[in-house]
């Protein structure tokens, strides 16, 4: 059997990665951040880059070099209840709680909310998120010939046009990047603080849910030794997660260079629509918003789909897809009405919990060999790993004595606190199973 992947398979497949991946948190955060960074724009895209591309790929190379069906399988090595508790709420957060409101939100925030007055914007995105969330259900039932038809020309399409915006953006600057001074936590540590809007792409946690899906496409294409479907799927991703890291930093300097004429927006919706609409005029503006829609609208169908399908397999006696479905669009639709500022605001504590767990469960799982996945490794490494997000995540909503020893940790001010813990963890679960091996 030839387990060789062709160049246009390998295209095919990045394609479909890349349209995965690519929702509203990849568009409007990269664009706020460079409005704040200005000057230090680059340094901070690479350390967003490094979270929002690097943390991706790294979960995708972890589920394959681990051999794992699905985040359940790969999670499970640390245990069963362990499993349960990370895939539900891994899930919940890329899905109904956060990530699919925000889709609805960012559409709201870039194709309609230029054009309402104040008085107004509560009561029309009520309309539009009951709309939307009415169109991601109707597919979501039905989402065989929907998410083709989307995938392979509206997304594209999509593409077109943010290429020609990132290129008329880059061609004719709005204004110069060096004349934006940066601000708040930019102006004295830009890359780490980078590093951490990363984390509000949620693509990491997400790598962890589509892995399988790219690792399944590869074997139906005959690629079948693990080896060979590691090297595959890295392949894949590298090619797909450079295309997301070439808009990302594009995204950044456009935000940047947009600073001296619009100055900071409230989030980056408005100022992706500000920014279109000073390139194409209104009907240029209405157009880029109905494309950021349709794309905004395929992501959350893609979600609602997937989330709905694995509750249903976890939870087998309670809830059928299509319950899920409808649950989780409802759900989705209450939260979107608190507007995309709020959501953000809120979903930042939960992703600096749930995002050292992620990154310490991929490490395992790409040197998870040399320990030969160890249960007691995975165990008191995540268990550690645990308790010092637990202490990040009370810290964040402002407990003195979390906020104390949370800012006592080495790294802390990088917002990397929890790695010490998590190598203590290592270093014992490494000991325990020298010692149970004597």
């Amino acid at each position: 059997m030839n387990e060789k992947l062709t160049m246009k398979q390998y295209t095919v497949i990045s394609s479909m990665l890349f349209g995965l991946f690519f929702g509203a948190g990849n568009l409007i955060f990269p664009v706020l951040m460079g409005q704040m960074a200005g000057s230090a724009a680059v340094p901070a895209a690479i350390g967003f880059a490094i979270t929002g591309v690097g943390l991706p790929l790294a979960g995708i190379a972890a589920m394959a070099l681990s051999e794992s069906n699905g985040l359940f399988d790969m999670s499970q090595k640390a245990g069963k209840a362990f499993a349960y508790f990370f895939t539900v709420a891994l899930y919940l957060t890329i899905g109904p709680l956060f990530a699919i409101p925000r889709t609805a939100t960012t559409s709201f925030q870039v194709g309609v909310a230029p054009f309402l007055s104040d008085d107004t914007v509560r009561l029309v995105l009520f309309i539009f998120s009951l709309i939307f969330f009415a169109v991601v259900l109707f597919f979501s039932l039905r989402p065989s010939g929907i998410l083709t038809w989307v995938g392979k020309i509206l997304n594209p399409i999509f593409l077109v046009l943010l290429a020609i915006l990132v290129v008329t953006s880059l061609i004719s600057p709005m204004g110069s990047m060096a004349d934006a001074a940066p601000t708040a936590d930019y102006l004295t540590r830009p890359f780490s603080k980078g590093f951490l809007e990363g984390y509000n792409t949620m693509d990491a946690l997400a790598s962890l849910a589509f892995g399988i899906i790219l690792i399944n496409v590869i074997h139906d294409l005959g690629v079948k030794s693990p080896t060979k479907t590691s090297f595959a799927a890295i392949k894949s991703g590298v090619f797909s997660m450079g295309l997301m890291a070439l808009i990302y930093c594009a995204l950044t300097f456009i935000g940047a260079q947009s600073r001296t004429v619009i100055g900071i927006s409230a989030d980056g919706g408005l100022a992706l629509a500000a920014i279109a609409r000073h390139y194409f005029g209104i009907a240029g503006s209405v157009f880029f918003g109905i494309m950021v829609t349709v794309a905004c609208a395929k992501t959350s169908i893609g979600l609602v789909t997937a989330i709905s399908t694995t509750f249903a397999e976890l939870f087998p006696k309670y809830c059928t897809q299509k319950k899920c479905a409808v649950l989780f669009s409802v759900i989705s639709f209450i939260i979107a009405n608190e507007g995309l500022s709020k959501i953000i605001s809120v979903s930042i504590p939960v992703l600096m919990f749930l995002y050292p767990l992620t990154i310490v469960l991929i490490i395992l799982c790409i040197v998870g060999r040399s320990f030969s996945y160890d249960r007691r490794v995975f165990t008191w490494t995540l268990a550690i790993t645990i308790i010092s997000a637990a202490i990040d995540l009370v810290a964040s909503l402002g407990v003195p004595i979390a906020s104390s020893i949370s800012k006592s940790m080495p790294l802390a001010d990088a917002g990397m606190g929890w790695v010490a813990p998590a190598i203590l963890g290592l270093v014992i679960g490494l000991a325990h199973k020298a010692a149970s091996s004597k």
